[in-house]
């Protein structure tokens, strides 16, 4: 009969990190998506009714941490946009040509540009598919764990129903211990004298 540890399965479990992998993969690509599906809302919000406008660049984009500002006024109340598009050569005080939508004048962009944040839009075209795959990779990977395991415990559990039989008749059929009859006592009767 074979020990327990030769019964059981050679990859018992699969690492978290396979699971972490697959939720921060879908969530990176839900997050990206509607990061795109915002830009392309704002921007047919603009192209439908837009106005247009001059502002003026009032912060510029300074490392990771802060973002470019922009001042306009629409329907005579001062708004601010953050991390649109600048020209290269932009300094704070500059002049800058800014369409918003009629309806919803927090919609901005960039004269000339389609979204209002294109760096946004081309981040998200790059990282939703990416995020998918390593997604659908993370996915494959463990429901062959899975399926893996089921098969596995079948298996264990068919060597073990046969050993125990096996282990049963082998004491009371002669065919299959080869002709020699188990000489235990069975349990409950007394040995004669």
């Amino acid at each position: 009969m074979r020990s327990a540890t030769a019964l059981r399965p050679r990859n018992a479990r699969l690492g978290r990190g396979w699971y972490l992998a697959a939720v921060l993969s879908a969530v990176l690509a839900l997050g990206m998506c509607l990061l795109g599906w915002r830009q392309a809302d704002q921007a047919d919000r603009i192209g439908a009714d837009p106005v247009r406008v001059q502002g003026t660049i009032t912060q510029l984009p300074a490392g990771s941490a802060t973002y470019s500002s922009i001042s306009y006024r629409a329907d005579g109340r001062p708004l601010t946009a953050t991390d649109l598009w600048l020209p290269e050569h932009a300094k704070t005080g500059d002049p800058i040509c800014l369409e918003y939508a009629a309806a919803d004048p927090a919609a901005v962009r960039v004269c000339g540009n389609r979204y209002p944040q294109p760096a946004g839009v081309g981040l998200a075209r790059t990282s939703v598919p990416i995020a998918l795959l390593l997604f659908a990779l993370c996915a494959a990977r463990i429901w062959r764990h899975h399926r893996a395991r089921a098969a596995t415990r079948t298996d264990v559990r068919v060597r073990t129903t046969v050993a125990f039989a096996t282990e049963s008749f082998g004491n009371d059929m002669p065919a299959i211990s080869h002709g020699k009859r188990s000489r235990r006592r069975k349990p409950g009767r007394r040995a004669r004298r």
